[in-house]
């Protein structure tokens, strides 16, 4: 079976339990779904909004990429990635991710490593808007996340 892949990039909220239950419905031998969500954070009370922003077409083929090597590393009968962009307040959903396979294992291993690659090859830029109402930074990409996707090198 072909996996379904869906990968979306917007700027309206999505809809987390529709986008699971949609994969939890591909069929009799899906035994496993797993989701992430990324939330905007207030860092403490320190932002007030986060801004995405895309590369749009190169953002696109690159989510394409991660999601197609992963549907090929692990049995999947689908994945769903809705990657916002735009100005979002804390509470805001940012990221999700849907993965569907037989096995628990395959379908967290999946998940995390979409993730994973998602926060380092993905060309999104993040900025901070200050509760004091000032604009902040770009945000930095982070060495952790460099590190978190090193493990699934073959």
């Amino acid at each position: 079976m072909t996996p379904r892949l869906t990968i979306r990039i917007q700027s309206e909220p999505f809809d987390a339990a529709a986008e699971i239950e949609a994969l939890s419905r591909l069929g009799e031998d899906v035994g496993a779904v797993t989701s992430f969500t990324g939330f905007c954070r207030s860092e403490g009370g320190r932002l007030a909004a986060l801004e995405l922003e895309h590369y749009p077409g190169m953002a696109d083929d690159e989510i394409g990429s991660v999601v197609t090597e992963a549907s090929t590393r692990w049995p999947l009968f689908g994945v769903t990635v809705i990657h916002r962009h735009g100005k979002m307040e804390p509470g805001d959903g940012i990221v999700l991710v849907v993965t569907a396979s037989s096995h628990r294992t395959a379908s967290f291993d999946a998940a995390n490593f979409i993730m994973d690659y998602l926060k380092t090859r993905a060309p999104f830029w993040k900025k901070e808007y200050r509760a004091d109402g000032t604009s902040g930074d770009w945000v930095d990409a982070k060495s952790v996340d460099d590190a978190l996707a090193e493990r699934w090198k073959v």
